[in-house]
């Protein structure tokens, strides 16, 4: 379920109280400024970047620095801390609790990247948001790699169902965030729900594609074009190969000591002709002669060599080799008999005499 257009009324109820020098930025559309005053109680009164004022609903500003500098995070911890001292301990139903939906109960999650000016891409800033399309609040740790240590960018919570800034930055540090990493943990507040794995996905940032107009595409959260790098689809991690530093100059060290390869243009060998071997001795054709003459097994065996004829007389180069003994000559004279007479395209010979001896005989299909 889309999340573009979806409310975001109960964080701006928890919303630092914006006043004069804060530096802000729109919630709805590109861009923000300072703050210069205030026309009434709703409107506030908004420097941009070129000097021009311009009156904003203060529903639609969030603070990104206060006046004094400090991070906003800490401004908020310090007057949530104050509330909840002077607050009253009374149970309460929680009246700004979550919508859910049937699909966000399996997270999807992704980091988007935007230009505050997608017409001057050559010298626009940059805004990252964090996308948490489920019921669930997700507690995250956003990091990106120097060398082989790790450092945080942004780590705190995400409610279900919103779209959390995190950064702004310039292209002189994109060379920072070629490889960043996403953690998180999944839970909900007071009520039974599935238990997620924790989740740690590590992104290869392509930071060319900041340079490039169509690198930003129509997507799912956003009205403008924005780059977007998923960390989970319905509940399963993004997978993505990082080939860091240390391993390449592994690998270019693995290949120096590596044996030379073969060379690139090698000679065929040519695999030697398969040779069918049919034994014609009769204990091998037949489990018993029981009843049979001489000459019966002498058909017998006749019959098995024209069998084996008729089945290879096409198979031009094809040898055979029939193994028949030494004996008297009674049945390698039949065999010549028969090849004389109805193999005439066939070269027959005594077969090798150090693996058969003078006990074979070899056809040659021309």
């Amino acid at each position: 379920m889309s999340i573009k257009n979806r409310s975001f009324t109960h964080n701006i109820i928890k919303m630092h109280k914006l006043q004069i020098g804060d530096t802000i930025r729109f919630l709805n559309t590109i861009g923000g400024g300072k703050v210069k005053g205030f026309q009434d109680k709703n409107i506030v009164i908004v420097e941009d970047e070129h000097g021009f004022d311009i009156p904003v609903l203060a529903t639609e500003c969030i603070a990104v620095r206060t006046a004094d500098s400090k991070k906003l995070e800490e401004t908020e911890v310090k007057e949530e801390t104050i509330k909840a001292a002077n607050a009253p301990q009374i149970d309460t139903i929680e009246d700004d609790a979550p919508e859910e939906t049937l699909s966000g109960e399996r997270i999807t999650s992704c980091l988007v990247y935007l230009p505050t000016d997608i017409k001057k891409l050559s010298t626009t800033t940059f805004e990252c948001f964090f996308v948490n399309d489920s019921n669930y609040y997700l507690f995250i740790n956003y990091m990106s790699r120097t060398n082989s240590s790790w450092q945080s960018r942004y780590s705190g919570l995400v409610e279900p169902n919103t779209k959390l800034f995190l950064e702004e930055f310039d292209k002189t540090l994109l060379n920072d965030m070629e490889q960043v990493c996403v953690q998180y943990v999944a839970f909900k507040h007071h009520k039974p729900y599935s238990l997620k794995s924790p989740v740690s996905v590590e992104f290869k940032i392509d930071t060319v594609k900041f340079y490039k107009l169509h690198s930003f595409k129509e997507n799912d959260y956003y009205e403008d074009d924005a780059l977007v790098y998923y960390i989970t689809r319905r509940d399963t991690p993004e997978r993505q190969i990082v080939i860091s530093k240390e391993e390449i100059e592994r690998a270019l060290r693995e290949k120096d000591e590596t044996p030379a390869r073969r060379p690139r243009i090698q000679k065929i060998a040519k695999k030697k002709e398969d040779i069918l071997e049919i034994d014609l001795h009769i204990h091998e054709l037949l489990d018993t002669t029981a009843g049979m003459s001489n000459k019966d097994m002498l058909d017998y065996q006749m019959d098995k060599f024209h069998e084996v004829m008729k089945e290879n007389i096409n198979n031009k180069k094809r040898r055979i080799v029939f193994i028949h003994g030494k004996g008297d000559g009674v049945l390698k004279k039949e065999i010549y008999k028969a090849i004389k007479k109805e193999y005439r395209r066939v070269d027959c010979q005594d077969a090798s005499f150090q693996e058969y001896g003078y006990g074979a005989t070899m056809v040659i299909i021309k």
